[in-house]
């Protein structure tokens, strides 16, 4: 089966239902040494890849990653990444903001860490959290110091999330313009698959630690989350920073469909090796008889 990316991509100003949507689809690969070989040169591919975004040194790559409790984040990024030199690849996980960064505006954590020209920055997690978990926990933004006027809850149900919206596409198509590239992932999970994992996650001593009451506790607001998401996909889904919808039932799956994204994502971009001036390739002659000598 042939991995096309825009099948998965949700275009700009679409509405977005993602129960008519699949969690699951037919295998990519009919074994798993087939699939392991599939990755396998998605994962050499990306790292030549990334290799050659650092020595052009004109772009960046953001890879940001959403999704509902146990639908393969962490995996996904790490099986997919697990070729790319880690000096040309950085990684951030977003969680409850501290003291600190509450007391600046809801962009300023996830900016402090955009990644440099050349490399490939990975958010798990990211300033997305700000119109989906505070939008299904309202209470969150009691907590942001926003001004009083900002706490009607009509202000917050027509005002802010548009704003916030319109915030986070604006920096994305001025990150966009600046030679930053993103493309952004929401692993598309079934309600039962999770229920499967979260007891995976018990029966296994190794994987009790990534669960709590709280996750199970999450599951009641899955409706609201699932509307969260649609509002949120089809609202800052553009052409500088696409959503891609994976199906994230099975994990074999989403790896392929994210490395192959990711590679169709940076084959695009316009980068070749530094060329040497005849001035340098002289002094580099000159230093190679040196070294002979």
């Amino acid at each position: 089966m042939e991995i096309a990316s825009n099948d998965f991509h949700v275009r700009e100003g679409d509405a977005v239902n993602l129960s008519k949507l699949p969690t699951s689809i037919e295998p990519i690969c009919k074994s798993k040494d087939a699939y392991q070989a599939l990755l396998a040169e998605h994962i050499a591919k990306l790292s030549a890849l990334q290799q050659l975004l650092y020595a052009s040194n004109r772009h960046a790559v953001l890879l940001i990653f959403q999704a509902m409790d146990a639908a393969g984040k962490d995996g996904a990024i790490k099986h997919v990444m697990s070729g790319v030199n880690p000096q040309g690849c950085q990684v951030f996980s977003f969680k409850h903001p501290s003291a600190t960064e509450l007391q600046h505006d809801f962009l300023w954590r996830t900016t402090r860490d955009l990644p440099e020209r050349g490399r490939i920055g990975i958010f798990n997690r990211s300033y997305y959290e700000e119109v989906l978990i505070a939008r299904v926990h309202p209470e969150i933004l009691h907590s942001e110091g926003l001004p009083d006027d900002q706490h009607d809850g009509k202000h917050e149900e027509k005002v802010i999330w548009r704003h916030r919206y319109r915030s986070i596409v604006d920096l994305e198509r001025h990150l966009s313009r600046n030679g930053t590239r993103i493309v952004k992932f929401y692993l598309h999970l079934s309600k039962e698959e999770q229920r499967k994992r979260f007891i995976q996650r018990i029966d296994e001593p190794e994987k009790n630690w990534k669960f709590s009451q709280a996750d199970v506790d999450e599951r009641q607001f899955w409706k609201q989350y699932m509307k969260a998401y649609e509002d949120c996909l089809g609202e800052t889904s553009t052409s500088e920073a696409p959503w891609y919808v994976v199906p994230a039932d099975d994990k074999q799956n989403a790896h392929l469909i994210v490395s192959r994204i990711i590679l169709d994502t940076i084959e695009d971009l316009d980068m070749a090796y530094p060329k040497s001036s005849d001035g340098r390739r002289q002094e580099l002659l000159s230093i190679r008889r040196q070294l002979e000598a």
